[in-house]
């Protein structure tokens, strides 16, 4: 009797055991589709890192460190530290490619111009007044019209280029955040394409400002143009160099984005000297104001690693700084281009 009870204990706690592993076996795989002979495939500690991939000490857990390349590709649809880092940018990448869809399908003219901002700006009655203003001035018979311009299609490059540099730098930080933990090798090369790829949305985004308001001051507009592209190259050049990716470079990298950023209040100042009295103009510098509003907040948070800097492995999934810098990015690359559309409706109806 005392025999069959035991044997009977004995199957109940392997079957009490079997099932604790099963259970623990199911949840690696959702987590990292562990190998147990290699320990490739396995989630690791901060501390177990190789240096190349220690960025930030308060994020303790849930990497991936040196996976094979096609274990590295499929991770993209796995939980770990880096999955919303992937999605929030990959999403915003997939929502600018249909902006620009619907933007070539229904292209600002004098007919739908302000229609379109309207239907992206609902709700919001401030823009809507300056626009219906926008949309009477540009109506009016007395505007001024220049007789190179009129009958003539403004070029729509400059708008096209934006949405180019903000769908390259979405796509680049999702391919970085996805594949830099595959070896060091690609992690140098796939930094150094998420560098490129923050300069060209920076750049980029001064060329609508800069092209439209300056179309009918040449002089200006190249210069502005130039400056901002000397600027962007500049850095991602110095990008290059060994030292730009270090966890203690984190602040100047902050900083150099952020000047070069910042460097767009010329422009824009020139154009409210000049153009103060244009809707358009207060419009867009409104647009500009919340867009620059979105990055700073983001740079900040980027820079001083909260909220995780709070509370170290609360946030190694999700609401970790680097998923709201990114979610701040996608804003303020939304903001511009609102702001964009109303510089190519203004030029597309009015010329100089």
């Amino acid at each position: 009797m005392c025999l069959e009870a035991t044997t009977m204990a004995a199957s109940s706690m392997k079957m009490k055991k079997s099932s604790s592993l099963i259970t623990k076996s199911s949840t690696q795989f959702l987590l990292s589709a562990p190998n147990s002979k290699t320990g490739k495939f396995e989630l690791m500690d901060y501390d177990s890192l190789p240096e190349f991939l220690k960025h930030n000490e308060f994020i303790v857990s849930y990497y991936r460190s040196e996976w094979p390349l096609k274990q590295t590709i499929l991770s993209i649809f796995s939980i770990h530290n880096e999955t919303l880092n992937i999605w929030t940018h990959l999403i915003g990448f997939f929502i600018f490619l249909m902006l620009t869809g619907y933007a070539a399908s229904v292209f600002p003219t004098v007919s739908n111009a302000y229609p379109l901002l309207q239907l992206s700006t609902a709700g919001n009655s401030t823009n809507t007044f300056y626009i219906d203003r926008a949309q009477q001035t540009l109506m009016e018979p007395s505007a001024s019209f220049s007789s190179e311009l009129v009958g003539s299609v403004i070029p729509r490059w400059p708008f096209y280029l934006y949405l180019a540099g903000a769908m390259f730098c979405l796509l680049m930080s999702s391919a970085c955040h996805l594949l830099s933990c595959h070896c060091y090798r690609t992690s140098y090369i796939m930094l150094r394409l998420d560098f490129a790829g923050i300069s060209g949305l920076i750049v980029s985004s001064f060329y609508p400002l800069v092209y439209y308001t300056f179309t009918c001051n040449p002089f200006f507009r190249d210069l502005y143009l130039a400056s901002i592209t000397f600027f962007g190259l500049a850095t991602v050049i110095v990008s290059l160099t060994q030292v730009f990716d270090s966890p203690q470079f984190r602040p100047v990298r902050a900083v150099l984005f952020a000047c070069m950023a910042a460097s767009g209040v010329v422009p824009i100042a020139h154009k409210m000297m000049t153009f103060g009295h244009r809707p358009e103009a207060v419009l867009t510098t409104g647009y500009e104001a919340v867009m620059g509003m979105f990055y700073v907040v983001g740079v900040v948070v980027y820079v001083a690693r909260v909220p995780e800097r709070w509370l170290p492995g609360k946030f190694d999934l999700a609401g970790h700084s680097h998923q709201l810098f990114h979610v701040l990015v996608v804003a303020g690359a939304y903001t511009q281009y609102l702001g964009s559309l109303v510089y190519l409706g203004w030029r597309e109806n009015e010329g100089c």
